[in-house]
């Protein structure tokens, strides 16, 4: 996939994604930050970044319980290291650090 259709992919996935957050009820502070990148942070301080890497073709999470990546594959961004679906992943995150169950949703 060339680099101006994955950045393309991915901001409009990223996009995405913060419009699901702003809209799934917890109570967090996101912002847009240049390049492709999502900071989420939590009442208790903690952050949640999501990114997009160019180079690797994938979209980046990081949370306090690890690293992740996913790949367009299917219609949907999927992790390579076990298959898991970007949203899913995300839901299970974000519910773990706001401290109350959270479903996020591409909108």
């Amino acid at each position: 996939m060339e680099e101006s259709v994955f950045s393309a992919l991915a901001d409009a996935e990223l996009m995405r994604i913060e419009a699901a957050i702003e809209n799934c009820g917890a109570d967090v502070d996101i912002e847009s930050k240049p390049g492709g990148i999502l900071e989420i942070e939590f009442d208790d301080g903690s952050k949640i970044i999501i990114n997009r890497h160019t180079a690797a073709r994938e979209i980046w999470v990081a949370a306090r319980s690890g690293g992740f990546h996913f790949r367009p594959q299917e219609g949907g961004w999927i992790a390579g290291r076990d298959g898991a679906e970007l949203y899913a992943t995300l839901s299970r995150l974000v519910s773990e650090q706001a401290g109350a169950a959270v479903t996020l949703q591409a909108e």
